[in-house]
């Protein structure tokens, strides 16, 4: 395999940083057999691209799975799991239009401010498919009525939670935690090892939720090491 480094561009995580990002270079897709060992070297994929975070001066971002099956709940994830035990939830693996409509609204409302805005259909067909055809699309419905949808890669040993987008009006549900929380379940009824959350940020508000899932693993120095306990 094949490996490109992209020019310094400013951090869409942390504004005072400068990111550079490892990309493989190939004339064709990654496998699943490829992606699978990539993924468990700290690569993520959006749509076709693989690519891992290759920062000369910032470590900030530090990829992150879960050991499903030594998971435990914490009190409050609890709490949500009883919020949100009227949602009835399915699985797809088939992308369907009015997951777009559902991915728009959530852009326009949620993220103004980002790199996803605007939101259009190229763009969302462009990050969602994978190259090897195992993504799962798992959705979260209320009386019928569809709120969430959590893109997830399934891999060999291990799902991988790609996006979760929800509609803004439910935000009171943390459909995102809860997303999450089944994403976990599902795992664990696969018989998977892991369920990879892509990469924790410790000094960006917004990305440092994922460490609320205990135990979980991260990626230093080119290995897994096991974390217990939230950063304080």
């Amino acid at each position: 395999m094949k490996f490109g480094i992209t020019q310094p561009n400013p951090c869409s995580y942390l504004p005072e940083e400068k990111e550079q990002i490892l990309v493989l270079v190939s004339d064709t897709p990654a496998t699943r057999h490829q992606y699978d060992y990539l993924i468990s070297m700290g690569f993520r994929r959006s749509g076709e691209q693989v690519y891992r975070p290759h920062c000369q001066a910032c470590k900030a971002c530090v990829p992150i799975r879960l050991p499903v099956a030594q998971f435990s709940l914490s009190k409050s994830q609890k709490r949500i799991l009883k919020r949100n035990q009227d949602l009835e939830v399915k699985v797809s693996t088939q992308d369907k239009p009015e997951y777009y409509t559902l991915f728009e609204s959530y852009i326009k409302q949620r993220h103004s401010d980002g790199s996803m805005f605007p939101p259009s259909k190229a763009q969302y067909q462009g990050f969602v498919p994978s190259p090897w055809g195992e993504t799962l699309f798992i959705e979260f419905y209320a009386k019928q009525d569809l709120i969430a949808v959590a893109i997830t890669d399934n891999l060999f040993t291990s799902l991988s939670a790609m996006y979760t987008y929800f509609k803004p009006e439910e935000d009171k549900r943390s459909l995102g935690t809860f997303a999450i929380l089944k994403q976990i379940e599902l795992a664990q009824t696969m018989g998977k090892e892991f369920l990879y959350l892509g990469y924790q940020i410790d000094n960006c508000q917004k990305m440092r939720y994922k460490e609320n899932f205990l135990p979980n693993e991260r990626f230093f120095e080119d290995k897994w090491q096991l974390i217990t306990k939230k950063s304080v």
